[in-house]
């Protein structure tokens, strides 16, 4: 694969995406799309964060279509009501990129559903917003969904009988579940989507080590990661560096459907992007059966049924 860039971008106008998160590695990707012609629309939790990034977006291209709504993906009202503004205001979307996510909070955390705050913000949240959006993917052409994994995960095991953290939680453990979830449901989206015919394509990527501020809003003062990129930045890769694997399995004609693509360098913690490895676990189609039909129970959020109401 040649060193793939944002040059190498297509002319995006006419298509729409939806990125989560507006900040990072999210923000980086929004500006990079937005520059390329297509609709974004940054989804967040924080309106002023929001309207920071937008202000931004358009300061970079003044042509950016760009706005900003409201979605806080630890609450699944908030993910039902963002889901129906969308349904109810346009006819389709190209394009969502399942970026936005909590890394290692030092204690255990909740979302307002009752969810360990990694699995249910990084895995359940984004699981249940790709349901709300999938009627209007199902309309849009070259549709694809981008799942938001990590280096992490490789670590990651799925555990059943503590998804949220109830019998024991450790940071980073927990946080590589998650992750390793959302890399299972980029794979099962793809099968369901090979099987019902659906015609979206569901592609997973991760940003290698990257400079976003995903470490220091989530970590301890004093928890090692955080401590490690204050002293030794230079361990980490731009953050425009870090969306471009996000940035090529949105828009590029080669990004393969049920792929998953990280950096090319230096065990995939930086560089351009490039296949990256799928560790066994992520591959079982048993536990991504499960894992499926556990998220369906816990979100309330029904694939067929949202093929359902389509027309």
């Amino acid at each position: 694969m040649t060193k793939w860039t944002t040059n190498d971008i297509p002319d995006l106008t006419g298509r729409s995406m939806v990125v989560t998160g507006t900040g990072g590695i999210g923000f980086e990707t929004a500006s990079a799309l937005a520059q390329a012609g297509a609709e974004v629309i940054v989804a967040g939790r924080n309106p002023v964060s929001g309207a920071k990034a937008v202000a931004l977006i358009r300061a970079r291209s003044q042509t950016a279509n760009v706005v900003f709504e409201q979605l806080d993906l630890a609450d699944l009202s908030s993910i039902a009501a963002f889901g129906e503004r969308l349904r109810a205001t346009r006819e389709s979307l190209h394009v969502l990129i399942n970026n936005a996510g909590v890394m290692a909070p030092p204690a255990r955390r909740l979302t307002s559903d009752g969810f360990e705050l990694q699995f249910g913000t990084n895995f359940l949240g984004h699981f249940a917003l790709t349901a709300q959006l999938l009627p209007l993917l199902l309309r849009g052409e070259d549709a694809r969904v981008v799942s938001l994994s990590s280096v992490a995960a490789n670590g990651g095991e799925v555990n059943f009988e503590n998804l949220n953290a109830e019998r024991s939680y450790k940071p980073m453990v927990n946080y590589s579940q998650s992750k390793l979830a959302c890399l299972i449901f980029a794979f099962e989206l793809q099968r369901r989507s090979d099987a019902a015919g659906w015609g979206v394509a569901s592609i997973a990527a991760h940003p290698g080590i990257s400079r976003s501020d995903l470490i220091p809003n989530s970590a301890g003062r004093w928890d090692f990661s955080r401590i490690v990129r204050t002293a030794l930045p230079f361990l980490f890769q731009p953050v425009a560096k870090g969306a471009l694997p996000s940035l090529y399995a949105a828009t590029s004609p080669n990004a393969r459907p049920g792929g998953y693509y990280g950096p090319d360098r230096l065990a995939e913690t930086r560089g351009h992007p490039s296949p990256a490895r799928i560790v066994d676990r992520a591959k079982d189609v048993e536990v991504a059966a499960r894992l499926w039909s556990e998220a369906e129970k816990m979100t309330g959020g029904s694939f067929d049924r949202a093929v359902s109401s389509k027309s």
